[in-house]
């Protein structure tokens, strides 16, 4: 008879144990949930971040004309009334111009490159 009771306490506890490490509410799975929770709270936070940048720059254009001069110089090439631009080409587009004659023109290479650099023959 005590044979049988203990046999049937070892049956009970490793069905206990099943359920406590692999079955639903298990220690696996909260392992798992508590990982996907790290992850989505660190999302949320760059989130929250970007949000705060963004709420930050709205009050800086409501308020302050220097945040739309800006972004007016930056976003949109724009220029005020009392200033002048100045294009200057980087070192990389200047070294080597493609220079296409226009379609129709009966030049030479060599003649619309004369022309086109202030050259002549």
């Amino acid at each position: 008879m005590l044979k049988w009771i203990s046999i049937a306490l070892v049956v009970a506890l490793a069905a206990l144990q099943y359920q406590l490490w692999l079955g639903d509410g298990g220690l696996l799975e909260h392992s798992r949930v508590k990982a996907r929770a790290d992850e989505l709270q660190e999302s949320n936070q760059l989130l929250t971040d970007r949000n705060d940048r963004l709420a930050a720059e709205v009050v800086d254009l409501k308020n302050g004309l220097d945040a739309i001069e800006e972004r007016g110089r930056n976003d949109l090439g724009m220029i005020r009334n009392d200033e002048q631009f100045f294009w200057v080409p980087s070192e990389k587009a200047s070294h080597n111009p493609t220079r296409v004659a226009p379609p129709g023109a009966d030049q030479s290479a060599d003649e619309a490159r004369d022309d086109f650099t202030g050259r002549q023959q």
